[in-house]
């Protein structure tokens, strides 16, 4: 964490963390402050990219998209050029919610969520195992949803 945020602006994040929709009148009386600054920190932290954006948290669950894989990819080759056509290429499928390069015993772990397992099995065989070199996959179901947060809480 960058020594430039204060407790106050800790407290101001873990705000919008819990509700981007608060006013900002709102927010100023719960962390102690006029309006006017609490603005101003906003502001400043949006500037400087600390605050990325806002967006609507939708429902997965509501949407039908009940299926939840992980799956770890192997790649045939990792030099730079085949990592940056496989990232072009998983970032260009819908269903990949979350993809991150692992160092250890695979190259990526890919997140996707679909209907169900048949819509699955379509997007592992018409996607997935499409990708530029692509040389083995595990795959692991998830069976409940234990934790899922946006961003934890800041101390």
């Amino acid at each position: 964490m960058s020594e430039e945020i204060d407790a106050i602006d800790r407290r101001i994040l873990n705000e919008l963390i819990a509700d981007a929709r608060l006013p900002v009148a709102e927010i100023a009386r719960r962390v102690g402050l006029s309006k006017t600054p609490v603005a101003a920190r906003i502001r400043q932290m949006e500037e400087t990219g600390l605050i990325k954006g806002y967006r609507a948290m939708i429902s997965p669950i509501k949407l039908g998209l009940t299926h939840v894989t992980y799956i770890e990819l192997k790649l045939s080759d990792t030099r730079e050029t085949a990592l940056k056509a496989f990232n072009a290429a998983v970032r260009a499928i819908p269903e990949v919610e979350e993809c991150y390069m692992i160092a250890g015993g695979f190259d990526y772990l890919v997140k996707i969520r679909a209907r169900d397992m048949a819509d699955y099995r379509r997007i592992m065989s018409e996607d997935l195992s499409t990708l530029p070199h692509v040389h083995s996959s595990s795959s692991y179901v998830a069976m409940e949803t234990v934790v899922e947060a946006s961003a934890p809480p800041l101390e």
